[in-house]
């Protein structure tokens, strides 16, 4: 892609014949305004959706304890099975069997709605909205372990430093709204990959994502850091940014086409504008109690994610493009990551369930979610036998289950299929470079046109791969 950005080298360039500072000043904001990377760009082609509110199960939901009901798990429970073991043939380049025990769902599964989707107890909110949601059961991916299919569901790539999605999504699309970041991570995690997973790598720093918070720490207790001083008034503030912004001009002078003092530069001017309507929109107390007690915020189980949903809704309603909100922790084990204690996922299911299902009502109502895509899942999913014949299970990026909804998606339908037991994708495979290509294409972007020349060669989210899946949209 690389369209031609309007840089403030060039305006510098273009006014390097002595107009007075004061003169000088004024002409290059407006100049360094009317070439913000981050002003709307024209997508490829007609998008059905604005924005994206990714909830990202940090570790791997089960997708056999969940949304995949697989009948033969109840009839064979207990027994040895061979399996194709991912880790064995990660470690040797071949296909080895291994003898493993069934393990059934520890929930009981329930038809939904009209359109009779399968799920299980773990989420019984989230089964109220079957209607709304496109299930994709083929999904398979790339890495063993989390930090490789972390940064693969993140990034499209397991160990390379690549752009992370909503970086490619705010480079293609630029911002909706010029006082607020185009793309905001939501409680980020430090591990597997960490800041990569909101990285911009080798796009221009202004695309990168912005951090609030991290995973582990109450959501009530973070915000965007030095986002406003209290020991200045807004005149002195401005007199003292305006001073900042002269000198910033005279260091890019010197330094010509350096991108990441642009970033910074850029980084300070949206904080300026930022100061002034970020701290109203991560405001939750303006909302209603009644649209707080939706997500479940003032109960002890809820109330730390309901928080990160409801200010995803308002991000969403603020113009914001792309939004990561994680439930997860900074521990060595990630909160989904169950390998000896299945009954766990019970907790964590508390804790998202009613969330989940307020946000999805909420953006229903008004009216949001025509044009918001909603994506919840994890790096991969989980096995269908127990780990070294315990009580969890082991990852499986064979094949699990992500689910969308808005933006465009068919609603109510179940696409694709694992085997019999819930191990391999086998039916309609979806790659997760495909997924990322359909998200894509309902944003108006296309895939394989959404480019960045870096070292001599071109990139893309999907590296040389991926298709849209055209059957899962309406």
């Amino acid at each position: 892609m690389n369209a031609p950005l309007f840089t403030r080298r060039h305006a510098l360039q273009s006014l390097a014949c002595g107009f007075g500072s004061l003169a000088f000043t004024g002409i290059a904001q407006r100049a360094a305004a009317a070439a913000n990377p981050l002003a709307p760009r024209q997508p490829h082609h007609e998008p059905r959706a604005k924005s994206v509110i990714f909830l990202f199960m940090q570790g791997g939901v089960s997708h056999v304890d969940s949304f995949d009901y697989k009948p033969l798990l109840e009839a064979k429970d207990g027994q040895l099975m061979g399996f194709n073991d991912a880790r064995k043939i990660a470690n040797s380049g071949k296909r080895e069997e291994s003898t493993q025990r069934v393990m059934k769902p520890l929930w009981q599964f329930n038809q939904h709605g009209q359109s009779g989707r399968w799920g299980s107890e773990l989420f019984p909110e989230v089964a109220r909205h079957a209607d709304d949601l496109t299930l994709i059961h083929s999904m398979h991916t790339e890495g063993i372990a989390h930090g490789p299919a972390t940064l693969f569901l993140h990034c499209g790539a397991t160990q390379f430093i690549r752009p992370s999605m909503g970086s490619w999504v705010s480079y293609g699309l630029g911002a909706e709204n010029e006082n607020l970041p185009a793309f905001v991570s939501l409680s980020p995690s430090a591990g597997n990959g960490g800041p990569r997973n909101y990285g911009n790598a080798f796009l221009p720093p202004v695309f990168q994502g912005t951090g609030i918070g991290k995973a582990g720490t109450p959501i009530i207790e973070s915000t965007i850091r030095n986002l406003t001083n209290p020991k200045l008034s807004p005149a002195e503030q401005r007199r003292n940014f305006d001073f900042l912004q002269e000198l910033n001009a005279e260091q890019l002078k010197k330094s010509p086409g350096d991108a990441e003092l642009e970033a910074v530069i850029a980084s300070y001017e949206l904080a300026w504008r930022m100061q002034n309507n970020a701290p109203d929109t991560l405001d939750l107390s303006k909302e209603t109690e009644a649209t707080k007690k939706l997500y479940g915020i003032g109960e002890a189980k809820t109330d730390n994610f309901g928080r990160q949903c409801l200010m995803a809704r308002r991000l969403v309603e603020s113009g914001v493009r792309y939004i990561q909100v994680t439930y997860g922790d900074n521990t060595a084990n990630p909160a989904w990551d169950q390998h000896s204690n299945m009954p766990k996922h019970k907790d964590h299911a508390l804790a998202v369930d009613k969330p989940i299902a307020g946000l999805l009502e909420d953006l229903k109502a008004r009216g949001l979610l025509e044009d918001t895509i909603v994506w919840w899942g994890g790096e991969f999913g989980r096995t269908p036998y127990a780990e070294k014949n315990g009580t969890g299970r082991d990852h499986n990026a064979g094949g699990f289950t992500v689910w969308l909804a808005g933006g465009g998606f068919k609603p109510g339908l179940s696409y694709g299929a694992t085997d019999e037991w819930g191990h391999l994708a086998v039916e309609n495979k979806v790659h997760m470079h495909d997924l990322h290509a359909t998200i894509l294409h309902q944003l108006g972007l296309d895939h394989e046109k959404l480019t960045y020349r870096f070292d001599g060669r071109d990139y893309r989210l999907t590296d040389v791969h991926g298709h849209v899946v055209k059957e899962v949209l309406a």
